[in-house]
């Protein structure tokens, strides 16, 4: 599920801001993902999976659609 989430999420990305932008928005999804598990050891669980979901959001809309 992460992994075709992630994939919708860069092509819509690519399509809409370029290949550069989609690359690193998708880093950061990929960071974000292995970054929530030791997070989650200091914060908890759910804390740290909406804290870096929330995080590549931002990220998302700040590069991508606030430009809309």
């Amino acid at each position: 599920m992460l992994a075709a989430v992630g994939v919708a999420a860069a092509r819509q990305w690519r399509q809409q801001a370029g290949a550069k932008t989609a690359a690193a928005l998708s880093a950061a999804y990929v960071a974000g993902f292995a970054g929530s598990h030791p997070l989650a050891k200091k914060v908890g669980a759910w804390p740290a999976v909406l804290g870096v979901a929330g995080s590549v959001a931002l990220a998302s809309w700040v590069v991508v659609d606030r430009h809309r």
